[in-house]
């Protein structure tokens, strides 16, 4: 039953971070390369605003989940926007320069040692028992419940609401959606917003449970395949994909070398590239624009 446990909080952090990659293809075809280093920087939020306002969780929490919402916006509207109508390699590339610049900031700012944002919020992040002798932690149970709230909630958004089909409209065909009447500048931007706060709420609860540093921006890399098998344009993927990928990595480490953890997401990535290259739910024609 531990396996089952550990499989399940690994899978919630690959989901929340996959989820804000398939958004932001989904909007607007471009894979955002630094999307672990924005979740890190949510975790340096939560650090800072705990550090300045200590004992205040239910006011660090929502205020650095703002934070990470407004920079997402903010990365669209400064860097993304500009460049609109040039090749999508060039806009992957600029997302590869963001990250490597806010990992420079991060270590300036921050310095690269390693920080535990729950101790300073005075938090304890109690264990809990269940049946069958599994275990789990609080902050573990939340990132589970995160992540299944939030796949359910943007299901919800995209087929509900108008902005929400405005973007699955988008998605389809923005020539036409634009012609139609749709703001996409608003739609790209809501989308990097929503982006950066699932990522914001991963990197949250990871430098929580885990530990704060400029490395955890590694984790993002790893969360790639899981929106790669899943499937890049469907949000539906990111769920199975997450707990294959978290079950066969828990797997190699309890029968195999925990350091083969490593390398098991861009295992099962190259072994899906070669089977079904458009993922689990994607579609064919997603693999072309890849």
């Amino acid at each position: 039953m531990q396996l089952v446990a550990n499989t399940l909080a690994l899978a919630s952090t690959y989901v929340l971070l996959a989820i804000g990659y398939v958004v932001v293809y989904r909007a607007s075809r471009v894979l955002n390369l630094a999307h672990g280093e924005l979740m890190m920087l949510a975790g340096y939020f939560l650090f800072t605003l705990a550090s300045a306002t200590p004992g205040h969780p239910l006011l660090v929490i929502p205020a650095t989940l703002v934070l990470s919402l407004l920079v997402g916006v903010s990365v669209y509207f400064v860097v993304m926007r500009p460049m609109a109508g040039q090749p999508i390699f060039s806009a992957v590339l600029v997302t590869v320069s963001i990250g490597i610049l806010l990992r420079g900031l991060v270590t300036l700012a921050w310095t690269a040692d390693i920080k535990y944002p729950l101790a300073v919020m005075g938090y304890r992040n109690t264990p809990r028992r269940f049946p069958g002798g599994a275990v789990l932690s609080d902050i573990d149970l939340i990132s589970i419940l995160a992540a299944v709230a939030l796949v359910l909630g943007l299901g919800f958004f995209y087929t509900k609401s108008r902005l929400g089909i405005q973007m699955r409209a988008t998605a389809e065909n923005p020539r036409l959606a634009a012609q139609s009447g749709v703001n996409i500048h608003l739609v790209f931007a809501v989308a990097w917003g929503i982006s950066t706060f699932a990522a914001g709420t991963a990197g949250m609860l990871y430098a929580s449970n885990v530990r704060l540093d400029p490395e955890i921006g590694m984790i993002g890399l790893k969360a790639f395949p899981v929106a790669l098998v899943g499937g890049l344009d469907s949000l539906a993927g990111v769920l199975p994909a997450g707990l294959a990928i978290a079950l066969l990595e828990n797997l190699a480490i309890k029968y195999v070398d925990p350091l083969l953890s490593e390398v098991v997401p861009f295992l099962v990535l190259l072994g899906m590239l070669v089977v079904r290259p458009w993922g689990l739910f994607g579609t064919k024609e997603e693999i072309e624009r890849v």
